[in-house]
């Protein structure tokens, strides 16, 4: 099982080196753009500056581990791939009602499904994503500086979800060992937690 498990990070070491890779040309291209307020840099700490968004993100990537293929790479890829349609409608300002409502409820409900080991069939599984991915981008539509560049910034967040993805990928990997289910029913759990007191927030 360790040779497994082992054999499983290696095959995923190559796809996060080079998301990592991918990244940095464009985090030191940003650096002129941040100084004016926007671009890729500001798009790439987006995801990243929120609870909300970062354990949902996270919770994606684990819930597709734990699915196995093919949900552990098709789920990362429709969550940004939507999310992308949900920014259009955000900067367009087309209406999206109980924004901050439906991001909340992705972090509590994306925590039960890996708490209560809830492994449907793909196209509900991507379904459930793609619900929520849409309310996550709009978000960050909405909030996109004035003087930002859509495009890179846009770039910017879709890459540092792909990455949050990629870390849950990597802890999911732990529910190929026995005691590793339960510690991800935990996290779960935790998850789930954080997502009930974020809500518990907006009244």
């Amino acid at each position: 099982m360790d040779l497994q498990l082992h054999s499983e990070y290696q095959r995923f070491k190559l796809p996060l080196l080079t998301l990592i890779l991918i990244m940095l040309p464009g985090i030191a291209a940003a650096h002129t753009e941040g100084a004016a307020g926007g671009g890729f840099l500001v798009g790439f700490m987006h995801p990243i500056s929120g609870l909300d968004h970062v354990l949902a993100m996270i919770a994606v990537g684990l819930w597709g581990a734990v699915l196995g293929a093919p949900a552990v790479w098709v789920l990362p890829v429709a969550f940004p791939l939507i999310m992308t349609f949900g920014a259009v409608a955000g900067i367009l300002g087309l209406p999206l009602p109980q924004v901050e409502m439906g991001i909340v409820s992705s972090v509590v409900l994306l925590g039960m499904v890996i708490a209560l080991r809830f492994r449907p069939k793909l196209p509900l599984a991507v379904m459930i994503v793609s619900f929520f991915a849409v309310f996550h981008g709009y978000a960050h539509g909405t909030e996109l500086p004035g003087n930002a560049g859509a495009v890179g910034f846009s770039i910017g967040f879709v890459l540092a979800t792909g990455l949050l993805h990629m870390i849950g990928i990597l802890a999911g990997l732990i529910h190929r060992f026995s005691w590793g289910e339960r510690v991800l029913q935990g996290g779960g759990l935790a998850v789930s937690a954080a997502g009930i007191y974020l809500l518990t927030q907006m009244f």
